[in-house]
């Protein structure tokens, strides 16, 4: 078979999470089959030098900045990451450049009858094949992101990474990893190692104390929260020049700060500090991240942002709400869609009131139908008393385009003073909710 009939036979024969959501045969917690696909591939895993991320929101933004920053500090950095968004092949990439087809259509080829005599998931086989590149490809460093939790991760079987980092702990996923911030933290902590530093980005009362716990006569524990890494009176530039520019990465930069400090010891070229800042700053170019607060067209202006839950969504509408009232845009749009297994109650009073709704459905048996979205949208918007200008749409395609037919009628004339002439001020467009939503929009552009 080509690439192209293997991928699909992958995605059919080994259903994924992405596409599926966490049924018994895409979701297969533990690590046991991961550890024998290991063997059985000659021990990758451990003859890597790796870095471990885990966290609710911010690790893959966080993976990416760390292997675009060990990039240009002169190191070969693999970086393996999930979802993807439009190919199977962004989740693994070295030197911000996607594992090639033949590769994969080899690897697939020799062990699909393994594979499937193993019964392995999804998010396994694309461990093991992400491990074997990195090894053949002889990195300097792996920077390996969790694809849920993180206890019983694909991932954690790494037995000695050079540094473990849980970025943040919020409420998602909580059917399997726990219905509080503290059970979940307890399953992010699972990926600590013995001797190893481990990084939590934020201190809180709920979880620092299972952080605490987990690394008590294990390993150093350090909060990104409470430190002052080395570069931080860059910050303020960094984040002015970041091609990552939500409000969301001043905390994850710090983390990153930070863990570059915890790893200058074993990577000494991350004392290049020019270099460090040019990485970070060039991380979504250089690793090919997309999607994070993207700016997608200028004319109508369109950003994009796969943030999902609460957690990352409470930045979001507070950006778009400041950015509206500043005057930099007329009125704003939303296009949106949700997976049903989001706490739309957590979402719903977070919604910018003053925007206009496109509910939509991305094509996946896991998204909240659009009809049930709006329902309870509207619901919510009229039990407050508050405005609910509100559509229907079909599909993304199809809800774009009613977005950038709506944003042609919005754009307002502006004097900027007496003498001068008007000057248009355009509406924004928000596409969001979902990777799936972001990846079925990104084509259009």
């Amino acid at each position: 078979m080509d690439y192209e009939e293997l991928i699909g036979l992958i995605f059919k024969r080994f259903p994924s999470v992405q596409g599926n959501g966490f049924t018994p045969g895409s979701y297969k917690p533990g690590l046991e089959h991961m550890r024998a696909f290991d063997r059985a591939l000659g021990c990758p895993s451990q003859k890597l030098r790796t870095i471990h991320i885990a966290g609710t929101n911010g690790k893959g933004s966080v993976a990416s900045m760390l292997a675009s920053a060990l990039g240009s500090c002169g190191y070969k950095a693999g970086l393996f990451t999930s979802p993807h968004l439009n190919d199977f092949r962004e989740r693994i990439k070295v030197g911000g450049e996607m594992i090639p087809k033949d590769y994969v259509q080899a690897f697939l080829t020799e062990w699909l009858p393994w594979m499937q005599e193993q019964d392995l998931s999804f998010f396994e086989i694309t461990t093991g094949l992400a491990f074997k590149w990195f090894l053949d490809q002889k990195v300097d460093v792996a920077v390996m992101e969790t694809g849920l939790g993180g206890r019983l991760d694909s991932t954690n079987i790494l037995e000695r990474p050079e540094l473990c980092v849980v970025t943040s702990i919020g409420l998602d996923h909580m059917a399997l990893l726990g219905d509080t911030r503290a059970k979940i933290a307890a399953e992010k902590a699972g990926i600590f190692k013995a001797d190893v530093p481990a990084l939590v980005g934020e201190k809180d009362p709920e979880t620092a104390p299972v952080f605490a716990e987990k690394a008590q006569g294990l390993c150093p524990l350090y909060y990104a929260s409470e430190s002052f890494p080395s570069l931080w009176d860059r910050h303020k530039a960094i984040l002015d020049d970041m091609d990552l520019p939500a409000d969301v990465q001043k905390k994850n930069l710090r983390t990153v700060l930070v863990a570059i400090d915890l790893l200058k010891t074993r990577f000494e070229g991350l004392q290049n500090a020019d270099a460090v800042t040019d990485g970070i700053i060039h991380a979504a170019a250089r690793t090919g991240l997309r999607g994070r607060w993207e700016r997608l067209s200028e004319q109508p202006y369109v950003v994009a942002d796969i943030g999902h839950n609460a957690q990352a969504l409470e930045y979001n509408f507070a950006r778009l709400k400041r950015d509206v009232e500043s005057g930099q845009f007329s009125s704003l749009i939303i296009v949106y869609g949700i997976m049903a297994d989001k706490d739309l109650d957590a979402i719903l009073p977070l919604m910018p009131a003053d925007a206009t709704y496109i509910f939509t459905t991305p094509a996946t048996p896991r998204a909240l139908p659009a009809a049930e979205l709006l329902q309870r949208f509207n619901e919510y918007r009229r039990a407050r008393g508050l405005p609910a200008r509100s559509y229907l749409s079909g599909s993304v395609r199809e809800a774009v385009q009613m977005a950038t037919q709506l944003a042609q009628g919005l754009s307002t004339q502006l004097s900027r003073s007496a003498s001068a002439p008007p000057q248009e001020v355009p509406p924004l467009i928000y596409i969001g909710g979902s990777a799936f939503v972001v990846a079925e929009a990104l084509p259009l552009f």
